[in-house]
């Protein structure tokens, strides 16, 4: 439901490279003092330098992320799994057969797929995190850095 805050979210992708853990930041950066929040892939890829300078751009830190998958993450107890990969979704739906945990699949495309010049591809890059703003700020409500 629409502004609904739930106590955990995690946010999975394929590799854990640049969907979910752009989600992740974003939604830390806006309501990481009120929310648990973390990613991870179903298998962990190599680190993209792409996400690092988009997510600057609107004064958003990646930090140290490092792509891990499922069974890295140190806390199994989330409210809200989304997924934003078909194979994220398959395991997010696992996740339902031993967890009270909800799920919504919001299909991304990955921008890593996209040719071109270096500003064509960053142009892809930020199409999917505008995109995943505008989810967040749909599904949590107003978004007001640190002031949520």
């Amino acid at each position: 439901m629409p502004g609904d805050l739930p106590n955990a979210v995690l946010f999975a992708c394929t590799q854990n490279v640049i969907r979910s853990p752009m989600a992740a930041a974003i939604m830390k950066h806006f309501y990481g003092h009120k929310v648990y929040v973390a990613s991870a892939g179903v298998k962990p890829g190599e680190p993209d330098p792409f996400i690092a300078t988009v997510l600057d751009e609107i004064g958003i830190d990646l930090g140290k992320h490092r792509p891990h998958d499922f069974a890295d993450l140190e806390d199994a107890s989330f409210d809200l799994a989304v997924s934003l990969s078909p194979e994220a979704h398959h395991w997010a739906m696992e996740l339902t057969r031993t967890m009270a945990i909800e799920t919504e699949y919001w299909p991304t495309m990955d921008p890593s797929a996209v040719y071109g010049s270096r500003e064509q591809i960053l142009d892809s890059y930020r199409a999917v995190r505008d995109g995943l703003e505008d989810r967040i700020r749909a599904r949590f409500g107003a978004l007001s850095a640190r002031g949520v």
